[in-house]
């Protein structure tokens, strides 16, 4: 009884927050108050004073984490109305997935070992560029810990969502294909939301990537595993 009540807490906790942040982010539109960004925090803090643990919150709240799997499918069906798009520019979206997948994995794990970081650090930072579904099925051939996976994913994504329009500007990047096929490699399902914001050209381009990048370091990830350790 105890468990359900608390699991009943915690649910309506996280959603009247997150969406009382929503209506607040509608009308003043700065970056600390992203629903991605200022939510969590606000659950932090909760969580430190209330002295409920980070694994009890995640196990009371375990089928939210769940619902990540048909919200990532979801990004599909824009993709499939725009195959035209795909079939356009499919080499250059198949080497900007195969450069981006590698260079995620590669320069997690050089910096994870560059700050002398453990070993299980090390396998659950290698795949946090990909969305929370992937992600966890790819640490469990990795070795990573999914707690560790599910929080560096997060971290990833609301950082790239973040920073993604400043990069851009300092780049001087313009075409709408590269912001989406950026967003999408690099900040996975938030990245992807930014980018619908932006246009349905670079959403279209985000999920793609978003998910190819997903599906290949899935099947790359004994790979990664026999070869980075």
């Amino acid at each position: 009884m105890v468990n359900l009540i608390l699991s009943c807490v915690c649910l309506f906790v996280t959603l009247l927050l997150y969406f009382a942040n929503k209506s607040l982010y509608r009308r003043y539109h700065y970056l600390m108050l992203m629903p991605l960004i200022l939510t969590p925090v606000v659950l932090i803090a909760l969580l430190a004073t209330t002295h409920v643990t980070y694994q009890r919150y995640m196990v009371e709240n375990q089928w939210l984490l769940w619902l990540l799997g048909p919200a990532t499918i979801a990004f599909a069906v824009p993709v499939y109305e725009n195959l035209s798009l795909i079939r356009q520019h499919w080499m250059s979206l198949t080497a900007g997935v195969l450069a981006a997948t590698l260079m995620a994995v590669l320069s997690s794990v050089w910096l994870a070992r560059l700050l002398a970081l453990p070993e299980i650090i090390q396998r659950s930072m290698a795949v946090r560029s990909i969305t929370t579904p992937f992600a966890l099925a790819a640490a469990r051939q990795v070795g990573g810990q999914p707690d560790l996976v599910a929080l560096f994913t997060v971290i990833t994504g609301v950082f790239g969502m973040a920073v993604g329009d400043i990069v851009f500007l300092r780049l001087s990047v313009r075409a709408k294909m590269a912001k989406g096929a950026g967003l999408g490699a690099s900040s996975h399902g938030a990245g992807t939301a930014r980018a619908y914001e932006m246009g349905r050209k670079e959403g279209v381009v985000s999920s793609l990537v978003m998910m190819l990048a997903g599906v290949l370091t899935v099947l790359i990830a004994p790979l990664i595993s026999r070869y980075m350790w």
